[in-house]
């Protein structure tokens, strides 16, 4: 029978996200659908290099953790899961999904995955002349440095994967939305060009791509904004129907909220422009949405809409940008802000006599102007301060440079110091290309528990 209304649920909303209210929407929230979006503009690069290291990484760590903890509900309860969490392995995690199933003894459980992201050999062939996003640089000017290139799949690149029965969908770059868009137009027959549905479709994928974000996470504080429960922290769901419009809510007797206020934060989150949110799909238009608070934690959501898409996809590109010193140290007691203050400029003189003044760093004290910058000031002297030293380098010997001269401190610098620590960190950055659409190709495997 064709439901009339489509549930599904968010998962989590970023890759470190909890497991606990995932497993609450499995076993209680009557999903049709349960979406994983775990993969930030640079964790696939981050991925890349540790599949470098190891053929079989380079997927989602928390992938078998989170699929043994909802699987045996999904099912149960007849709920799909879709993921990005292949990050810059889909095959191998698709694999790693059959090997938790195995384990639970599900040997009826069959994986689709979606390749084809991965653009980065066609752009070193044919795209090295393309510019780089709000850069003057083109693509030829990082390719020593390159690590990465992700095309953002759009949900068509899904649909085969959910035109088969397989009840765990796994991806790599897809964009966020395009996650809850993909099962609206498999399930409701939505057409590729039908912009009004896509749009309302993005809008919907666009609320619940962040979890928790729209039930109170990231939005309570105290006093002004309070959040029930927040100890227990229900992620949404979506009641969607054939038009697209959809029901915010959450399962029953979880915790945080669903409010107009905070559908109103999320849907304006990573917005650049609510009429044009540039999308693989469609334009989306979100400048006539409306919610309306239906019941304690239902919000209806209508209003959506779009415009053609256009020819082009978004390419993130991951690349190597140097290394991260840091070091930082504690002052407690009277004269503590003075003591740290100290540290700092003796940390900053010393590394200018070692050639660094040139590079780019911070000298903060936490608690006191790491966040408003030197123009803040406690209002009273502070009773500890955290002294931290933080420089980007070429090299990693420079990094190690940077962090041992904060932790020498302890005998090279004002009386009290403790508590030192010392980290050294390699700088993956992220940037964007656009690149023709019809230059992305992409495949759908799947994969069968009982022989795959």
């Amino acid at each position: 029978m064709h439901k009339t209304t489509l549930r599904i649920g968010a998962g989590a909303g970023y890759a470190g996200d909890r497991i606990a209210p995932a497993v609450e929407l499995a076993e209680k929230g009557q999903l049709d659908y349960l979406v994983f979006e775990c993969l930030a503009e640079r964790t696939i690069a981050l991925a890349q290099l540790e599949r470098c290291k190891d053929p079989d990484a380079g997927f989602d760590l928390m992938l078998p953790a989170r699929m043994r903890a909802v699987l045996p509900a999904c099912i149960r309860n007849g709920t799909r899961i879709i993921s990005n969490m292949g990050a810059a392995n889909p095959l191998q995690a698709g694999h790693a999904v059959l090997a938790v199933a195995r384990e639970l003894g599900l040997s009826q459980v069959k994986v689709a995955v979606v390749l084809g992201d991965d653009v980065l050999a066609t752009l070193s062939q044919t795209g090295l002349a393309l510019p780089v996003l709000e850069s003057t640089q083109i693509l030829a000017d990082l390719q020593p440095q390159l690590i990465s290139a992700n095309a953002y799949l759009g949900a068509e690149a899904l649909l085969p994967a959910l035109q088969t029965d397989a009840q765990v969908i796994i991806t790599g770059r897809v964009a966020d939305p395009a996650l809850f868009l993909a099962p609206l137009m498999h399930h409701f027959g939505w057409a590729s060009d039908d912009w009004t549905r896509l749009g309302q479709g993005v809008l919907v994928g666009h609320l619940l791509e962040c979890a928790a974000q729209i039930t109170g996470g990231y939005f309570a504080d105290p006093g002004y904004k309070d959040v029930p429960h927040l100890a227990r922290l229900g992620f949404p769901l979506a009641e969607v129907s054939a038009s697209g419009e959809a029901v915010i809510t959450k399962v029953a007797g979880s915790g945080g909220c669903v409010t107009v206020v905070t559908c109103t934060e999320q849907l304006l989150y990573e917005i650049e422009n609510p009429a044009r949110y540039l999308q693989p799909d469609v334009v989306a238009d979100f400048s006539q949405v409306q919610l309306t608070q239906l019941a304690p934690d239902r919000v209806q959501v209508t209003g959506g809409s779009g415009h053609t898409r256009t020819d082009t996809l978004k390419v993130t590109l991951g690349y190597r940008d140097g290394f991260i010193g840091e070091g930082q140290i504690s002052y407690a007691g009277p004269g503590a802000q003075a003591r740290g203050q100290l540290a700092l400029e003796l940390v900053r003189q010393r590394l200018a006599d070692a050639g660094y003044a040139e590079f780019e760093g911070r000298y903060d004290l936490i608690g006191v102007n790491a966040i408003f910058g030197p123009s803040s000031a406690a209002m009273t002297e502070p009773a500890e301060v955290r002294a931290r030293v933080a420089l980007r380098v070429p090299t990693l010997t420079q990094a190690q440079h940077v962090a041992h001269e904060v932790e020498a401190l302890y005998t090279n610098g004002p009386a009290g110091g403790g508590g030192a620590t010392r980290t050294v960190r390699e700088v993956i950055a992220a940037a964007a290309v656009l690149m023709p659409r019809n230059a992305v190709h992409t495949t759908t495997v799947l994969l069968n528990a009982e022989g795959d």
